[in-house]
Formats: C-alpha cells, structure tokens, sequence
C-alpha cells in the first residue's frame, strides 16, 4: 500500500505539518497541528480525505497547540510517545500513548513510531513509505536544540546515530523548514549536516551545545 505525505507551513516559527494519507482509503493522519488549524483541516477536506488520527512528534507547544482545535471538529485519537514529560502534555486532552517501534495502522498503510529522545524526552519520528517525519529530531542540515527543560544531548546523539542506520533514500520531513529545503534524502543529509558527519560523541555535543 502507498501513501501520500502532504507537507504545510504555518506559524511564525517556520513549522511544518504533515498529513499522511493512504491513497486506497483515502484516511489520513494529521501531524502536529499547530497555528492554523482551519487552513489544516480544510486541506484535508480539499483533498476528499477523512481525517482519522492525531500524531505528535513531541509535546511542545507550536506542535501541539491546535490539537484542541482540531478534536472541537472531528473526535479522533491523538497519539504521543509515553515517554514525553508530564509537563508536555496537552492539558485536558485523551491521549493514547506510544512505544518505540509501535505501528500504527492508518487505513491500510502502517505508520512506524521511532522513539528519539533529545530535544525532549518523548521526542519520536514517524516512518511510512520512505518518508521519516521528524519533528525536531533531525532538520535539513540542523537538528532540534538540546538546551530547553526535559533535553539531553547525549540522548540526541544516540537518536540521530539510530537514524543514520535507515536506508540512504529515507526522505526527511522535518518539523521546522529551516534548512535550503523543505526535504532531503538521508543520504544527503548524511554528507551536509554538520550533526550527522561528526566523528565522536563529543564533537557532537560541542557543535550542538555552541549553537540554538
């Protein structure tokens, strides 16, 4: 089964958001809803898709902000990693959380959730049909800032090394379009970002930790 990987740019802080649709039933999955939620929603009617799920990369706010927005129009569940720290949460809202390696299912495509602690302790990518939705894991040419409450650096080493291991053509969709593309083959990314071609981890955690 194929799906299809909508990518949207909203809000002052160059975020993206993405919709993962199967192109067989036409469900799709809303993630991380953030600032525009009715430009996000009319989208996925434009489209003739049905709305099915909220996935979240990780809790904080220009990530999640619009979830309560989102769950006033269509009751759909809203999945996070069980690892995200109590004070990420979304208030008030029923969450179904997730485990490393854990499938989601999305009418008839599988969507995998990768655990990537770091930029906080829930952070976690989806995978699904070449595609790795990363949320603030791993940017074109830049990864999420290990500096903020709940971050680890070395967790984020450890995360963005597990990435490496995916296959070269994986297509990287980030959370923030901060780098010279909205998307980049893990096999670019592994030769250009300055984060994925250091040698040690403590190259690594003096280039991360010098720089926002």
């Amino acid at each position: 089964m194929t799906a299809t990987i909508y990518q949207f740019f909203n809000g002052n802080m160059d975020n993206c958001q993405y919709v993962i649709a199967d192109d067989e039933t036409q469900c799709s999955a809303l993630v991380d809803p953030a600032w525009d939620v009715p430009f996000l929603l009319d989208n996925i009617q434009r489209n003739k898709l049905t709305l099915s799920m909220i996935l979240l990369t990780h809790g904080h706010f220009d990530h999640v902000e619009g979830v309560g927005e989102c769950l006033d129009r269509f009751k759909v569940p809203v999945y996070m990693s069980s690892q995200e720290m109590k004070a990420l949460r979304p208030q008030g809202i029923p969450i179904q959380y997730t485990e490393d390696n854990e499938e989601i299912q999305c009418g008839n495509i599988e969507i995998r959730c990768l655990h990537t602690p770091g930029h906080s302790p829930g952070g976690q990518c989806f995978e699904v049909d070449q595609h790795l939705i990363t949320g603030d894991t791993l940017f074109v040419d830049g990864c999420g800032r290990c500096d903020l409450q709940g971050s680890d650096v070395e967790d984020m080493y450890q995360s963005l090394e597990r990435l490496k291991t995916l296959p070269d053509e994986t297509i990287i969709c980030p959370g923030h379009n901060y780098g010279p593309s909205p998307t980049d083959t893990l096999e670019n990314q592994k030769k250009t970002n300055r984060f994925l071609t250091c040698d040690t981890k403590e190259d690594f955690i003096r280039k991360r930790m010098k720089t926002k």
